[in-house]
């Protein structure tokens, strides 16, 4: 599997706390070696990101991904809490 950032992800990343840098790290590591852990609660998307998926980082933040035309391209789009990503 490859994971690429989009710039939007990288910016948004840029201006987290860096204890949520760090705990989606950790979370990254546990998508690589398995994309459906539990821990991600990973579900599909309606609306806007119809053809994305989210997973969770904290009670409230997301990391919404798609993929590219390969489907082992994995390109995480955009990260916020619930509220900021789905207004």
């Amino acid at each position: 599997m490859d994971i690429q950032f989009s710039k939007i992800f990288r910016k948004q990343f840029r201006k987290l706390p860096a204890k949520h840098r760090k705990i989606f790290k950790e979370k990254l590591t546990l998508f690589k070696n398995d994309p459906f852990n539990p821990l991600l609660n990973n579900h599909s998307l309606r609306g806007e990101y119809k053809l994305c998926r989210s997973v969770n980082i904290t009670g409230s933040m997301r990391a919404i991904y798609g993929f590219g035309l390969d489907k082992n391209l994995i390109i995480f789009l955009a990260i916020g809490t619930h509220s900021e990503l789905y207004e």
